[in-house]
C-alpha cells in the first residue's frame, strides 16, 4: 500500500504524486482585502479629481462623478497601481504634494525669465534653443517620468526623450536654463521617492 511516503535509508519523504501545494485561506482573503483598499482608494483619488475640475457640486452631477469613478476604479486600478501599495505609500504622496508648491514657484520663476527673454530688444542673440544631455541619478520610472514631467511643465525647458538607462536630453531656450539641469529639481524629486 503506497500512502504517499518513501522511507529511505532512515529517511522519510512524501513522494511528489501526493505533495499538495496549497497556500492558507488566509493569504487569498487578504489579497481580496488589499486589492479592495486598491479599489477604495483609486475611487477616491479619481473622486476628488472630479470634484476640482467639475466644479459643479448638484446631486445630478456628484452622482454621475460617482458612477464614472467607480467605471474607472474598476478599469484602471491596475494602471495606478501595478505593484500594489508600497510601503511608505502615504508618506511619498505627502512629500509630493509639500513639492508642488516649489514646482508651482519654478513655474512663475521661468515664466518671467521667458518673459523677458521674449521682450529683450535683442532677443534674437539672447535666446539659443539646443538640447543637453545629462545622465539622471533616479532609479524608477515614477521618479524619472515626475522630473520628466516638471522639467516640461518648467517654461523655455521641454523634455525630448528619456532612455531606460536615465539619459535625458533636453531642449533649452537659452543656455542658462540648459546649466541648471538636473540641479535642485532631480534632488527635490529623489527626496521623494527616497532615491
Amino acid at each position: 500500500m503506497d500512502d504517499g511516503v518513501k522511507i529511505t535509508a532512515g529517511k522519510s519523504e512524501a513522494t511528489p504524486s501526493t505533495e499538495k501545494r496549497t497556500s492558507p485561506t488566509y493569504t487569498s482573503t487578504a489579497r481580496k482585502i488589499k486589492r479592495s483598499y486598491l479599489y477604495i482608494i483609486t475611487f477616491l483619488i479619481m473622486f476628488v479629481f472630479w470634484l476640482v475640475f467639475s466644479g459643479n457640486f448638484d446631486p445630478f452631477h456628484i452622482t454621475l462623478g460617482v458612477i464614472s469613478c467607480i467605471i474607472v476604479s474598476l478599469i484602471s486600478t491596475d494602471l495606478l497601481f501595478p505593484y500594489g501599495l508600497k510601503t511608505g505609500f502615504l508618506a511619498t504622496w505627502i512629500k509630493f504634494v509639500g513639492y508642488l508648491p516649489w514646482l508651482l514657484y519654478q513655474i512663475l520663476l521661468a515664466n518671467i525669465y521667458v518673459l523677458r527673454l521674449v521682450f529683450h530688444p535683442r532677443m534674437l542673440e539672447v535666446i539659443d534653443p539646443h538640447i543637453i544631455e545629462f545622465r539622471s541619478r533616479l532609479q524608477s520610472e515614477v521618479a524619472r517620468t515626475t522630473f520628466a514631467n516638471s522639467i516640461t511643465l518648467t517654461p523655455g525647458t521641454i523634455t525630448v526623450n528619456v532612455s531606460s538607462t536615465g539619459r535625458f536630453a533636453v531642449h533649452c531656450i537659452d543656455d542658462p536654463l540648459g546649466e541648471s539641469l538636473p540641479g535642485d529639481m532631480e534632488q527635490r524629486v529623489a527626496a521623494i521617492f527616497e532615491e
